[in-house]
Formats: C-alpha cells, sequence, structure tokens
C-alpha cells in the first residue's frame, strides 16, 4: 500500500514516517503540497491542516476531487468541532494531535481495508452488479451495462463508501464538485434524478438511493 504523507513538522513528520514503515507501508513524504505530483497513484494521503502555503483543507478539496477513490486522514492540532466537520466535509477520518502511533496506525488499516475491500471485490446493491475496479454497473437481472456520466459516478461512489450513512447535501456537493454547497443550487438534485433514472427499477420509487426529508440522502447496504 503506497501513502502519501504531507506534514511540514520535520519531527512529527519523520516520527509517523517510521512507524508507517515499521508496519510494512510504502511511505512519501512531502511537506508542503506545491510539490504535489497530480498524476501519481496513492492508497491513501495522510494530510496535515496547518501547512505552509496551500492549507490542508484547500488541499484536500483538491485533491478529493481529482481522486475520489483515495481515502483521506486529515492530522490537526486544531481540535474545534468546526474544524472536524470542515474537515470531515472530504476527509474520510480526522485525527488530532497529540496522538498514539497505534490510534494512527489502526485508522489507517480501517481506511485501506474498507477502501480496498469496495474496489477489490464485485457488489450486489439490490438488482445491481457493481465492479469498482473496473468502474462498471450491470443490471444483474438483464445483464444490461449501465453507463454513467463522470458525475453519476462519482456520485454514486461517494454513497458506496457511505453505506447506510446519511449524506447531506453539503457533504455531497463538496465531495463531488469540490466546492461548497449554495443553499438553493439545484445541481446535485438533478444529477441524483438522472442517476435514479439509470439505476432505479422504479425511479419514482426508488428503492437504492433514498431521499431522508430535510437532510439528505442514503443509501442501504
Amino acid at each position: 500500500m503506497n501513502i502519501l504523507y504531507i506534514e511540514d513538522d520535520l519531527e512529527i513528520g519523520s516520527w509517523v514516517k517510521s512507524e508507517l514503515l515499521q508496519k510494512g507501508y510504502s511511505v512519501e513524504w512531502i511537506t508542503t503540497g506545491l510539490s504535489l505530483q497530480d498524476d501519481k497513484r496513492y492508497d491513501l494521503l495522510i494530510l496535515d491542516v496547518m501547512l505552509p502555503g496551500l492549507d490542508g483543507f484547500s488541499l484536500g478539496r483538491r485533491f478529493k476531487k481529482k481522486n475520489p477513490d483515495t481515502p483521506i486522514l486529515m492530522l490537526s492540532a486544531r481540535t474545534s468541532i468546526d474544524d472536524k466537520l470542515e474537515g470531515l466535509e472530504f476527509a474520510d477520518d480526522y485525527l488530532t494531535k497529540p496522538f498514539h502511533p497505534e490510534e494512527l496506525v489502526k485508522r489507517v488499516e480501517v481506511q485501506l481495508r474498507r477502501y480496498h475491500k469496495l474496489e477489490s471485490e464485485k457488489m450486489i446493491l439490490k438488482h445491481l452488479e457493481i465492479d469498482q475496479a473496473n468502474r462498471l454497473i450491470r443490471n444483474a437481472e438483464t445483464g444490461e451495462e449501465i453507463i454513467l456520466t463522470g458525475k453519476q459516478y462519482h456520485i454514486f461512489t461517494c454513497f458506496l463508501q457511505h453505506l447506510n450513512q446519511i449524506l447531506t447535501k453539503e457533504q455531497l456537493f463538496e465531495h463531488v464538485w469540490g466546492e461548497p454547497f449554495l443553499d438553493g443550487d439545484k445541481t446535485l438534485m438533478v444529477h441524483i434524478r438522472y442517476l435514479r433514472e439509470k439505476i432505479e427499477k422504479n425511479p419514482s420509487e426508488p428503492e437504492i438511493i433514498e431521499t431522508v426529508r430535510g437532510v439528505g440522502y442514503r443509501v442501504r447496504g
């Protein structure tokens, strides 16, 4: 598993990298997001919030937009609930400093296991057969392939990564578009309507993408 670690504190960075190397992970440690190579693929991003230049929140949003299938673990000394909520709008986990190395390793294992399972196994969801490794979705009853647009697939993947969890409109929009959700914006609603038309047996009575009135949406596993 190849981990990208962005941390400008040399003491903490050296310590974290050493711990992960001892657990058998391949770790690329850089001290600023400015040296991030967009064409490289990673299995996990560990990201500090307080970075020189582009801060961790901005960098994380940009990274997630380009790499929706790569989990992000935020590390930060900022412990306020507002900071945590801001980080979890796009990141998969948020760990506050100081932390025990074993806790960090366990959180890394959880994210890698969850994402690797989604990517390596075919998944059955109602009448859908989903092969995320090859980005294929089929109707298991008819055998027909279901073709999604890039945004539709991105939205659907977000649901699969958060099965049984209610996702707010704000969370979904931030995850897919990498920008703050503006109240009254119908973009997400329109995309979900078209997505339902492709994957639901009866789009007017959806069984896969459930609307949680006043909150957001949920896909049950």
